[in-house]
């Protein structure tokens, strides 16, 4: 099971136009200005990948935050 700043860390390696420290847990990631699509998709692809999670776009859509992201991720393992 992810804790919050286990998941930020993972995001911030992935994502590389992101400055570190950027992600806190109630971060509205969505409204980064950084944040694109492509973002969301690598984001998917760790759920996929780190913790055997599979998420849609709409899941993405219904998270506002990382603690939420990591809530939904730990609901699905």
């Amino acid at each position: 099971m992810p804790s919050v700043q286990e998941l930020i860390e993972k995001i911030e390696a992935e994502i590389e136009e992101l400055p570190r420290g950027v992600l806190q847990p109630d971060t509205n990631y969505r409204q980064l200005p950084e944040w694109s699509s492509m973002h969301a998709l690598i984001v998917l692809a760790l759920a996929e990948t780190e913790y055997n999670v599979t998420l849609s776009g709409e899941d993405l859509r219904s998270c506002s935050t990382v603690t939420d992201l990591q809530k939904l991720i730990t609901s699905r393992m």
